[in-house]
């Protein structure tokens, strides 16, 4: 199974968690298993009803090569609602239950092997035989599912502890705990009880509190430059944007610059493995005048920053004068923000970086997480189409790409920020909706596109939708996306 391509690495983690998900029903199958989110090469589960130990994942790690080893044959079966639902009734997978109740279709596809029988959203492999380099390893509260990466074809890849990644998980799943809201069919009974609005007032003061303590803690701490990096559609600029406000409320003074303005001459950029400029590499940015110039801001001098135009794929002739003076700090963003090649001569005191990404809000149920890269998509697609007249194919186009550019020179880099900032927000998938849907549905079986589409298609099916936007507040790292930002739009 080729792992470069989306879909199989899609289909791999689907069978590898049908492994797990058999296994434990064998060895202790009044447990409650939970697919949290991923984490490095890995995803997360929580287990409720047994102790895990490393001699227990040891068994259940042998039971699911076991299976692998058997080569067994994988269904996706349709099955009648009802039937579906008198199922997983008896199982007393109440998640599942209170998820299909929802269900608009009169048909739930599971996925079934050797008589064992799931609700797994996507395609898993034909056979169990088909993956192999899977491992469990211990991982208070849980442990990690640890599969290949990318690049390996037979061994797992390599886990390696994200402490920052993980607080920033830990603090979304305390307040989803807080706010009763698991899954997604928590949000639509919000959302059917009428109590959706004060749900979006309360999870945007939740994400305030957090921009105000990060804004404290640059003040207190006293540092020059704050650095902020991100995937795409991860919210950077809104984000940026409230920071600079909460850093005045604490007696500071913002200066904002991209990094996007030291882009190199379209001619001296490096051209990637796909024959085309490669504007995600480190090297099409001029880190050396960077550098320079931002050591000649701490100093106090004046410098005139370049500015660059995506119109002409070069710099403007005239640049942009910039001062600092002493209440006076730095704000640069941009994709390269944590790479330490970026203020390398600054000293570690006066920098402050940030890792900005739209971590997995709510899952499905316990067996099926939501990736955050179709959250980041989902947004994407809103906006282009709003913002840029950009169509379907055009950002789908190009969103391999940028997924790539972010595996190579974002993620590796994540746990250089002082704090992980998640922008994801609980409602926001049912807001999300109604902006994409019927632009999903104009994507036709000819394109190369269209499972995945379908497939996206297939997970909003399970959101209620939410159409009142009248709470959500200007500044909202939502409104980034679906409009009416007040940073943006006038």
């Amino acid at each position: 199974m080729d792992l470069r391509f989306e879909k199989n690495r899609r289909k791999y983690e689907s069978t590898a968690r049908l492994l797990l998900l058999m296994s434990m029903s064998d060895i202790a199958k009044d447990a409650v298993i939970r697919f949290e989110h991923s984490l490095g090469v890995g995803i997360f589960v929580t287990v409720d009803g047994i102790m895990l130990s490393t001699t227990k994942l040891r068994r259940i790690e042998d039971k699911m090569r076991e299976i692998a080893s058997k080569n067994i044959p994988i269904e996706q079966q349709e099955w009648p609602l009802q039937k579906a639902l008198d199922y997983f009734a008896e199982k007393g997978q109440k998640d599942t239950l209170r998820l299909l109740r929802n269900h608009k279709r009169d048909t739930v596809t599971m996925t079934v092997c050797d008589g064992f029988a799931d609700f797994l959203c996507g395609e898993t492999a034909d056979h169990t035989g088909d993956i192999s380099g899977f491992s469990l390893r211990l991982f208070y509260p849980g442990m990690v599912l640890i599969l290949q990466s990318m690049s390996q074809a037979i061994a797992q890849g390599e886990f390696r502890d994200r402490p920052k990644l993980m607080r920033a998980y830990s603090e979304a799943a305390a307040w989803e705990h807080i706010q009763k809201c698991n899954g997604a069919a928590d949000l639509n009974e919000i959302i059917e009880r009428g109590q959706i609005r004060d749900f979006i007032r309360v999870s945007e003061s939740i994400q305030s509190r957090t921009i105000t303590s990060i804004a404290e803690e640059i003040a207190d701490l006293g540092c020059r430059v704050v650095f902020i990096a991100g995937p795409s559609s991860s919210g950077k600029t809104t984000f940026a944007n409230r920071l600079a406000i909460e850093l005045r409320v604490s007696g500071r003074n913002p200066i904002p610059i991209s990094l996007d303005n030291y882009y190199k001459n379209r001619v001296d950029i490096p051209i990637g493995e796909n024959g085309k400029p490669d504007l995600e590499c480190l090297e099409s940015i001029d880190t050396e005048l960077f550098n320079e110039q931002l050591l000649e801001l701490l100093q106090g001098e004046t410098v005139e920053i370049p500015l660059y135009s995506f119109y002409t794929k070069n710099r403007e002739p005239k640049g942009m004068e910039v001062v600092m003076k002493g209440q006076d700090v730095l704000i640069v963003e941009g994709i390269h923000g944590l790479n330490p090649a970026i203020g390398t001569d600054v000293p570690s005191e006066s920098k402050y970086r940030i890792y900005v990404g739209a971590l997995t809000p709510i899952n499905l149920d316990n067996h099926n997480r939501l990736r955050a890269t179709d959250i980041r998509l989902l947004r994407r697609l809103v906006r282009d189409a709003r913002t840029r007249n950009a169509g379907i194919n055009e950002t789908l186009g190009m969103w391999d790409d940028v997924k790539i550019g972010e595996i190579k020179n974002i993620y590796p880099y994540m746990e250089e920020a002082n704090v992980v900032f998640n922008t994801t927000l609980a409602y926001e998938i049912s807001v999300l909706k109604p902006h994409v849907y019927d632009m999903l549905l104009q994507v036709g079986p000819d394109s190369q596109y269209y499972s995945s589409m379908q497939r996206i298609l297939h997970f909003l099916d399970y959101f209620t939708d939410v159409t009142d936007e009248t709470e959500i507040p200007p500044i909202s790292i939502l409104r980034e996306f679906v409009g009416g930002c007040t940073f943006y739009d006038h």
